[in-house]
């Protein structure tokens, strides 16, 4: 059946990458979500002052990926123990975030929180925001697929690149056999 689910996990040029690779999801978009203002734009929600978070918006076969799946695939390719901060990025517009759609996505991710943090993945405890969505502001044209059309740009190569690597390590089973 297909799902919908809404993450951040800091730029969504990045996770966007990262998602666009995974086996089983259909759809990545970029955009906004848990801010105040209504259509918020990329210079506004970069500001901080609209409260909303970069997120992608994932629509995913769960008969293929599971929710809980896709969630480990989010934790080990962002920072979850920062607040507010990925790497140089810093604001609550980069805050770790899942935005479920319902009360079952809400407790798998408190689920899967728990077991991360129990199994002590990481030295400080997972700080992700559980949050129910709300309206989903999709991003202008030029952040769609960025890495894609931006591969050679400084940012990409530093940041994204080796993201999608880590991925590649971590999850080969999880990527798409045309990506292989």
């Amino acid at each position: 059946m297909t799902r919908i689910i809404t993450l951040g996990g800091g730029c969504f040029w990045c996770t966007e990458a990262v998602f666009i690779a995974i086996n089983g999801i259909t759809d990545v978009k970029p955009g906004y979500m848990g801010g105040e203002r209504e259509n918020p734009s990329y210079e506004q929600v970069c500001s901080g002052a609209t409260g909303h978070a970069e997120v992608i918006q994932i629509t995913y076969d769960d008969e293929v990926l599971s929710l809980e799946e896709l969630l480990y695939v989010f934790f080990y390719t962002h920072n979850p123990t920062t607040l507010n901060r990925q790497g140089a990025d810093v604001g609550t517009q980069y805050r770790s975030v899942i935005f479920y759609e319902d009360a079952q996505q809400a407790e798998i991710a408190h689920q899967v929180i728990a077991k991360i943090n129990e199994e002590e993945v990481y030295t400080d405890k997972i700080v992700t925001e559980v949050s129910l969505a709300s309206v989903f502001y999709v991003a202008e044209d030029y952040h769609h697929q960025y890495f894609i059309r931006n591969r050679n740009q400084p940012y990409c190569m530093a940041v994204i690149e080796p993201k999608l690597v880590k991925l590649l390590k971590s999850f080969k089973d999880k990527i798409k056999p045309e990506l292989l």
